[in-house]
């Protein structure tokens, strides 16, 4: 998908840190930033991560171009030697990510950049905007997916999404979590999505009876006549109108009829009544759409009060992630080079959830090798390798106490090198690619991850040289 030049969609500090950084001969200064998050959003076990592309073509196309330098020139901050450099600079950060349509947990690396300071500075807003969005809205679709118990879920919150962008990536974000589909039509011309869609309630009343829309659809789309049913009276006309014109307008001409759809009322009552009519009639094989305001947690309810659906359509609740609309995703200096050597730097705060993990990391996720899941993941310092055929201590980083010993287990690296030297040297997988590899991903995790309510902690355990590393600097700078 074709954007514009967003180099300038960054927060100002960044390009003021910029200018002082040039100022201060640190340039070329090479420095480390993670990015990751702290909480994992609706209390859940886990996050998918999602965006990873859009960082690519944002990184690809970074610079300033003659009408941003006279911007900046007109605020009368930056001398003319810091607007030439960034006039001149092109992008040679390497960068490190989990991949697309992984499962991640709170205060392990994500993304990490590292690259001269004034470059590795300048993209925190891009890469924490397009991370953050899309890693929450595939959560959130992910949760509603999970809900469904394997019937369809589309995704359908274009007009109540946070403005286009926020419709179109949505749309891929929720494709990657598992949804079958989209409303967006944008969607499928750019990303391939399946874009779904048949009626509104205006088609039906632009007609004289609900009956006479419905034979008008029908007529245009035999082959995939799906109506909506709840204009008026669900029981009453609506599916006694749908049977009647299936039988004259559809099954006349050869085909099958898809489905209708429920847009209001009582989704349990309506589609138990509806499914024994459309059975009756003899339309087994029609399915039963139902949307309205729908979340992870109704469709649960309502699938356990037995409703009779078959695929969901899911707006608002989905594309804003309305229960927990922010992915707190942040992005910190973790490392600096002082003579080739990496030195590491903590963030220090009295709330101890903000205090950072240090040094340029390895993340490793561990699995079982018997049933294939994930037991822990595991950050390392960068010359540190995991010997999967020996045994392998793991701890909590806080609560040191709490150790076990993993044995029969499997070792595997997350970040996969993205960027080199400002040069990409990875290939995106097409997006049903990444929504499939996210799906298997998803099932290496234990039930008691997956649940909505109080899900197990995954644990995120540091190595023993990592911790040492942290406690060093904890005592050095608490003082400070």
């Amino acid at each position: 998908m074709k954007r514009m030049n967003l180099t300038m969609l960054t927060d100002f500090y960044e390009i003021t840190m910029a200018n002082g950084y040039f100022q201060n001969g640190l340039k070329d200064k090479i420095a480390y930033f993670d990015m990751f998050f702290r909480k994992v959003p609706d209390d859940g076990g886990f996050a998918i991560m999602a965006g990873l592309e859009q960082v690519i073509q944002y990184l690809k196309n970074l610079h300033f171009d003659d009408a941003d330098i006279e911007y900046l020139r007109g605020k009368g901050l930056f001398n003319e030697e810091f607007l030439q450099y960034i006039k001149e600079f092109k992008f040679s950060c390497d960068v490190w990510s989990v991949l697309e349509g992984t499962p991640v947990f709170p205060n392990e690396p994500i993304v990490t950049v590292r690259g001269p300071v004034i470059e590795a500075q300048l993209v925190e807003t891009m890469i924490l905007l397009t991370i953050n969005h899309q890693s929450l809205i595939a959560t959130k679709a992910n949760r509603i997916v999970r809900a469904a118990q394997g019937r369809g879920v589309l995704e359908f919150g274009s007009r109540r999404a946070h403005g286009y962008d926020g419709a179109i990536f949505g749309a891929r974000a929720a494709y990657i979590g598992g949804c079958a589909g989209s409303a967006c039509t944008i969607a499928e011309q750019d990303f391939n999505i399946p874009a779904a869609g048949t009626m509104a309630h205006s088609w039906v009343q632009m007609f004289p009876k609900e009956i006479d829309a419905f034979r008008a659809y029908a007529r245009i789309y035999p082959d995939n006549c799906l109506v909506l049913v709840d204009t008026y009276n669900v029981l009453k006309s609506g599916v006694p109108n749908a049977i009647k014109v299936f039988n004259e307008e559809v099954v006349s001409r050869g085909f099958r009829p898809k489905g209708i759809r429920i847009d209001s009322g009582d989704i349990t009552y309506l589609s138990q009544k509806s499914r024994k009519m459309l059975d009756d009639a003899g339309f087994p094989d029609c399915k039963i759409v139902a949307s309205n305001s729908l979340d992870e947690y109704i469709i649960r309810d309502i699938l356990v009060q037995g409703a009779e659906v078959d695929l969901f359509g899911v707006g608002e609740r989905l594309i804003t992630s309305k229960s927990e609309p922010v992915f707190g995703g942040v992005y910190k200096l973790v490392a600096v080079e002082e003579e080739g050597e990496i030195v590491p730097k903590i963030k220090i705060s009295e709330n101890v959830e903000k205090i950072t993990n240090p040094g340029y990391k390895q993340v490793w996720r561990l699995f079982e090798r018997t049933s294939g899941k994930a037991i822990a993941d595991v950050l390392t310092l960068p010359d540190e390798s995991i010997d999967d055929t020996r045994p392998y201590l793991i701890f909590d980083s806080e609560h040191t106490w709490k150790r076990l010993t993993v044995t029969d287990f499997r070792a595997k690296r997350l970040m996969t090198q993205i960027f080199d030297h400002g040069v990409c040297v990875y290939e995106s997988p097409d997006l049903q690619a990444i929504k499939d590899y996210c799906r298997e991903q998803v099932d290496t995790l234990w039930d008691e991850v997956l649940r909505f309510e109080n899900p197990h902690n995954y644990y995120v355990d540091l190595s023993k040289d990592l911790w040492d590393v942290r406690e060093k600097l904890l005592i050095e700078f608490s003082g400070k």
